[in-house]
């Protein structure tokens, strides 16, 4: 019994699978169908489409074949040489009418043709004026010339000018058209100037300029009437008598009004009163901006700082900037007065300031060694006049911020005392705490490139951010600090003066030269290790290094450095 299941089960499977092999072949030859069906749609859709083609190809050749039927009934081919008669085609206008070859026109210029024309075209009269008499043209238009079709160039009237009709039967312009409106008025004659209103024509203008010269003129005078009074009243002040007392010397004179106004400086007419009274003694310097001038005025020496015409926005910035509120200090420059000098043959701008025999820390380091002490006093003053700029001071008689942007040893004057006085404002710049904003100075000098910050010289210093430029002059003074300890005599220990980077880069380096050294190769100058035998010097040179960082954020601040210094002159027991 078990084979025989066996088999019925193999027999069942088996026809099974047959089954469905019927069923797998059903479906392919359906699908097979269906793939036929939608072939002979698409040959269908391919038949309809040719269908349409072939119909819009027949309304083609319809239309074709009408418009052939009628170019033969209403052209003929006839040629005529003579003006007014060239015929090449004749169309007639009226379709439904019978054509002849040709249109039979009148023509006013054909004599010998009995003024007849023949075209193909139309038949044209027009009527003008010419002169005050009517012109009648009467003509043949040929089919070439009726362009553009449906409104042609020759069959166009013009207002005023010309009337002008076409039409196409025979000696359909026999007609009279009329005459252009504008072309009735009698012309207009422009009435004739006779010798008196041609005077009165050209002598008008000429007159009229005449007095707007002696205007301007007398106002000239006028204004220059009222500076010279001025000028006079001036002199003349009492106020400015009493400043100007022949018993007061200049220094008087600066005290009383530094203190008693509002530390900005000596008035206008004072100052010029002072700067005309000054005899110029003999030149101690010269710049790229001019002159520096010894002068004399009521037995003490000043400074005459003398800039060319071309320095002029020089000479008023920095006249500006010494004459801001609340800025004179003992360690900046003391300003005295400003003027322009008329010598004759050029104007000269004066910028008078306090004198100082020793010259700058440039020339004095240069002549003399220093002492601890006078390195200390040196590095000191200039720390609180660097810090004087730098601060803002808030009120209605307040300071705002400056940085100078030109620190180095030539722009720092060395007094009696031997302390520092900042000199050469000409390149500061301002801080507005109110509006936050810089009045950068308009001339294109950017500073020394020696003493160049490595954000200056790499353009990423932040113009609109004011602490970046007082981190600028940070790292400036670093320098100048290095120069002046190098002169310092410890033990009878001392270095040449070297300007800073004097060993890597020529004497006149460019700013491409400076960037290599500073923010490429990350170098600074060198400090000797015998420093670090001695306090000061080993203080001075780690000030220095902090004043170097390469981001000048990190970098000291001046009332950091002055701090610092104060500190050490205590423990130096040096007297300031």
């Amino acid at each position: 019994m078990a084979p025989e299941r066996g088999r019925e089960r193999r027999g069942r499977r088996r026809r099974k699978e047959k089954e469905k092999e019927k069923e797998k072949e059903k479906e392919k030859e359906k699908e097979k169908e269906k793939e036929k069906e939608k072939e002979k749609e698409k040959e269908k859709e391919k038949e309809k489409e040719k269908e349409k083609e072939k119909e819009k190809e027949k309304e083609k050749e319809g239309e074709g074949e009408g418009e052939g039927e009628e170019g033969e009934g209403e052209t003929s081919n006839i040629a005529v040489g003579e003006k007014h008669r060239l015929v090449t085609s004749c169309t007639c206008p009226n379709r439904g009418r019978t054509c002849n070859p040709a249109l039979l026109c009148t023509c006013t210029s054909c004599l010998q043709a009995n003024y007849t024309c023949e075209t193909d075209g139309a038949c044209m009269v027009s009527i003008f004026n010419l002169d005050g008499m009517e012109h009648h043209v009467r003509t043949c238009i040929p089919k070439v010339e009726l362009v553009p079709a449906g409104k042609p160039f020759y069959c166009l009237s013009s207002e005023d000018l010309r009337n002008t009709h076409c039409c196409y039967t025979d000696f359909c312009n026999k007609i009279d058209l009329r005459v252009p409106s504008g072309h009735l008025k009698e012309p207009e004659h422009p009435s004739m100037w006779g010798p008196v209103e041609l005077v009165g024509i050209i002598a008008g203008p000429v007159f009229l300029l005449f007095l707007i010269i002696i205007i301007v003129f007398l106002v000239i005078n006028y204004h220059q009437r009222v500076y010279h009074n001025r000028q006079r009243l001036d002199m003349e002040d009492p106020s400015c008598e009493m400043c100007l007392s022949k018993d007061k010397t200049l220094q008087d004179l600066v005290y009383d009004l530094s203190t008693s106004g509002s530390g900005s400086g000596l008035p206008l007419f004072v100052q010029r009163t002072v700067a005309r009274t000054i005899v110029l003694q003999e030149i101690i310097g010269k710049g790229r901006f001019g002159e520096v001038w010894r002068g004399r005025w009521r037995g003490g020496d000043v400074a005459v700082k003398i800039f060319s015409s071309r320095e002029e926005r020089s000479w008023f910035r920095e006249a500006e900037i010494y004459q801001t509120v609340m800025l004179r200090h003992e360690n900046i420059l003391g300003f005295i007065a400003a003027d322009n000098k008329d010598n004759g043959t050029w104007t000269q701008l004066w910028l008078v300031s306090d004198y100082h025999e020793h010259g700058s820390l440039f020339d004095y380091l240069n002549r003399y060694t220093v002492t601890i002490e006078g390195m200390i006093k040196l590095a000191l003053s200039a720390a609180s006049g660097l810090a004087h700029l730098h601060m803002e001071i808030v009120g209605t008689q307040g300071k705002p911020g400056i940085a100078h942007r030109d620190l180095k040893s030539k722009n720092i004057l060395v007094k009696k005392n031997g302390m520092c006085a900042i000199a050469d404002l000409g390149l500061a710049v301002r801080h507005d705490a109110v509006t936050d904003t810089i009045d950068i100075a308009p001339n294109q000098r950017v500073g020394t490139k020696r003493y160049m910050a490595p954000e200056v010289l790499d353009e990423t210093i932040n113009m609109k951010h004011f602490d970046s430029f007082k981190c600028a002059d940070i790292y400036a003074l670093g320098l100048v600090y290095w120069e002046i300890a190098r002169r310092c005599n410890s033990g009878g220990v001392h270095e040449e003066y070297q300007l800073p980077y004097y060993d890597l880069v020529p004497s006149d380096p460019s700013i491409e030269e400076m960037r290599k050294v500073v923010c490429d190769q990350k170098l600074r100058p060198n400090i000797p290790n015998w420093w670090q035998s001695y306090e000061a010097l080993r203080v001075m040179g780690k000030m220095m290094r902090e004043c170097w960082y390469a981001n000048g954020a990190a970098r000291l601040t001046a009332l950091r450095i002055k701090k610092t210094l104060s500190q050490l002159s205590v423990q130096e027991d040096v007297k300031i």
